[in-house]
């Protein structure tokens, strides 16, 4: 129980976009769709991800997110999972829990006229193995850029229906 003074743990809430390309040729490695973005620690790989905004749910704020850093219409086909996180930077005294909701779905092509987030260096699309060498090389942003396509490969999905948005997320602000 909380002390009546005590702050209540709150994780961040982020989506991420999981695009797997099918292979053209036969015994070909399939790709993942990845962004290069700029952080405090450096340029580092992500798959197309962000922060859930007030009034969205997860699929609205998937779709948003990969179309904001990839110019790509992501249509989600499956929940891959939730997942949580810590993320530490000692420098800024930051500690961060995440709760990563993540999504694997299709992407469309690119829209030439649509510019990238803010931050977003490009898109790139990487074989599994060449992401856990980016992983060994510190490139990754997040331990759960990874797991994610790892957990994709294994062939793990949930329906969409497994996480509800309730109408209420819509609903205007009460004054308090």
């Amino acid at each position: 129980m909380l002390a009546m003074n005590t702050p209540r743990w709150a994780p961040s809430v982020t989506v991420a976009a999981i695009v797997q390309e099918v292979p053209h040729v036969a015994h070909q490695p399939r790709r993942y769709l990845l962004v290069e973005e700029h952080t405090p620690e450096g340029l580092k790989l992500n798959n197309p991800a962000g922060h859930l905004e007030p009034g969205e749910g997860p699929q609205q704020g998937v779709m948003r997110e990969a179309l904001e850093e990839t110019a790509c219409v992501f249509t989600p086909s499956f929940l891959l999972g939730v997942y949580l996180s810590r993320f530490q930077r000692p420098t800024h005294g930051e500690d961060v829990t995440y709760m990563r909701f993540a999504y694997l779905g299709t992407a469309g092509a690119p829209d030439p006229t649509r510019a990238l987030d803010d931050g977003i260096v490009r898109t790139l699309w990487l074989t599994l193995d060449e992401v856990r060498a980016a992983s060994l090389a510190g490139r990754l942003r997040s331990p759960l850029v990874l797991r994610c396509l790892e957990d994709a490969e294994a062939g793990r999905r949930y329906a969409l229906d497994a996480v509800t948005a309730d109408g209420s997320l819509q609903a205007p602000d009460i004054k308090r």
